[in-house]
């Protein structure tokens, strides 16, 4: 899943990356509102982490912008501000939680699981497609109860289509979850993951398929007559 952090204290946001990186976030970092504000122009996040006491552009005017040109990417506050009328006046303005600093990182990843749960229309934290599982809480995949081991990019490609199982995902958008802007990585890497995958998923119930010139589909196994 990809992030945008949109935080100035420098400190913070290397902290915050870290931590999300190693929970399998690609995470790209802005440091004030105006620089969050080009990376939405232009790049897809599924969640932004969004500061309020931003240099150049606050962000409560990055919110009012971004509701303003009818983007509906989640959104997750961090601020100091926590005055009651300070969380109200914000989750009015478009924002889908928020939450007070300092914050415990649990507290902020289980937020986060939460908000995108409700943007994929999930109400449950476990996804499945044929006898394949996966639980957004423990981030462990299973097929039949029995656990399956995935490097961090096969695991971030698996979750991507797991995700939006029965729809057509593209490399780009598959590249797209695994990356930030300073570690790129080309859609033709991604046909290796779905090799490497393929193999992984055999007699889970669940095959990749592709859909030439579009990209990759989750969807249950068809079983010969």
């Amino acid at each position: 899943m990809k992030l945008l952090l949109i935080e100035d204290n420098r400190d913070l946001s290397a902290w915050l990356t870290r931590l999300l990186n190693q929970s399998g976030y690609a995470v790209e970092q802005a440091f004030s509102g105006e620089a969050g504000d080009t990376l939405l122009r232009t790049q897809t996040y599924d969640a932004v982490l969004l500061d309020l006491t931003l240099p150049l552009l606050s962000g409560q005017t990055l919110l009012r912008r971004l509701r303003g040109q009818d983007n509906g990417v989640p959104v997750l506050i961090i601020s100091a501000q926590d005055t009651l009328q300070d969380i109200v006046e914000h989750l009015n303005l478009g924002a889908d939680d928020y939450l007070a600093k300092p914050f415990d990182i649990q507290e902020l990843e289980a937020r986060l699981r939460c908000l995108l749960r409700r943007a994929s229309g999930k109400a449950s934290p476990v996804f499945g497609c044929g006898a394949l599982s996966y639980d957004s809480n423990s981030k462990m995949f299973r097929v039949r109860g029995q656990h399956l081991e995935f490097t961090p990019r096969e695991h971030a490609v698996l979750e991507a289509l797991l995700r939006r199982a029965g729809k057509t995902v593209s490399k780009t958008e598959l590249a797209d979850n695994l990356v930030t802007l300073n570690d790129m990585v080309t859609p033709k890497a991604v046909e290796v993951y779905i090799v490497r995958l393929r193999k992984k998923l055999e007699g889970s119930g669940a095959e990749i398929i592709t859909l030439r010139g579009l990209g990759y589909m989750l969807s249950p196994a068809v079983v010969a007559a």
